[in-house]
């Protein structure tokens, strides 16, 4: 069976484009392959953090996990600083990766534009999230268009370590969903949903109350044309909120453009509204009863310990390829 790692960072409760991009594709793709699911809290800390706030969302994160569907039978989810081997291999790793290409990736363009202080993680961390990929030696990694260069950077590393040491690293294959693989802003639809948007209505997080819902997609941006129509280039807003429409229920983006034919923005806006509720219902009523029990603190420790019996295997191959530690005689 095939090996898939995916990780997300507690920077914040996730959003329904986290769950219709990553995790509802992470539910069906742990029937057919061996799963690992990560908690990425060192890649939180490349910005700053509130440490009471980080830990409550790692317990979040891990609790919306499992509500979403997520099987601890048969996925291993742990948090990454309990697995102390990613940090071992991020700095291997980081010993074979280029500052010029480190400095190419745009999310740290993005990120460090116009700032004085610059944590020098942010910069590097790059060869830890190759390092998260490597250590269970993934064939595939599902992730959303805006991680593609990482993965490619990963796939880079790879060859270059098992060309210069010794055949170690599997080199993993990129999955990009192709419905719903981009949720965007619902106040700025060229721009990517994010958790982080200091716009509280641009996002819809999975914990949001239905009332809350429904006001953040009525306020959604559209146009003035009144027709309900699949345009990406002409009428994001619509497009974006048709994407979430049809990952939300399963129906065709051409069967809901028929079923909104004629009516006005309001009645499809409140259609979508009924199809998140719908969708995010169960899963916040199952996370309510997850987040603070210790149900939850055993699937991670035992996630955990899973992780790191085949991670340390990974970790010691690599050592011994670099020529690190002692040999006995």
């Amino acid at each position: 069976m095939e090996t898939i790692f995916s990780g997300i960072q507690p920077s914040g409760t996730l959003t329904i484009g986290n769950y219709l991009g990553a995790i509802q594709q992470f539910v069906e793709l742990q029937n057919d392959y061996d799963c690992y699911f990560c908690i990425v809290d060192e890649h939180a800390i490349t910005v700053p953090q509130d440490r009471l706030k980080l830990r409550n969302n790692i317990r979040s994160l891990a609790a919306l996990y499992l509500a979403s569907g997520i099987n601890p039978e048969s996925s291993t989810l742990f948090v990454q600083s309990e697995v102390p081997a990613h940090t071992q291999l991020g700095w291997m790793l980081q010993s074979i990766s280029y500052v010029g290409e480190l400095e190419r990736m745009t999310q740290y363009k993005d990120k460090s534009e116009g700032k004085d202080a610059v944590s020098s993680a942010l910069l590097t961390y790059p060869s830890l999230m190759a390092a998260d990929i490597l250590l269970y030696n993934s064939n595939v990694v599902p992730v959303g268009d805006d991680q593609k260069q990482h993965l490619e950077l990963t796939r880079d590393l790879a060859q270059r370590f098992n060309n210069r040491f010794n055949d170690i690293f599997t080199i993993p294959e990129i999955r990009i969903p192709k419905v719903g693989a981009r949720i965007m802003s619902l106040q700025e639809p060229t721009k990517k949903m994010s958790k982080s948007d200091e716009n509280e209505k641009g996002f819809i997080s999975m914990l949001d109350e239905p009332k809350r819902i429904e006001k953040k997609i009525k306020s959604a941006v559209t146009d003035s044309d009144g027709i309900v129509k699949y345009d990406k280039d002409n009428k994001p807003g619509v497009s974006n909120l048709l994407t979430i429409y049809s990952s939300c229920t399963g129906e065709s983006i051409k069967s809901l453009e028929a079923k909104y034919e004629g009516k006005g923005y309001g009645e499809f806006k409140q259609g979508v509204a009924n199809a998140v509720i719908d969708t995010l219902k169960p899963i916040q009523d199952r996370y309510a009863e997850l987040v603070n029990s210790e149900k939850l603190d055993d699937i991670l420790d035992k996630g955990a310990e899973k992780a790191s019996f085949t991670a340390n295997k990974t970790v010691a191959k690599a050592k011994k390829a670099m020529g690190l530690g002692r040999v006995r005689k």
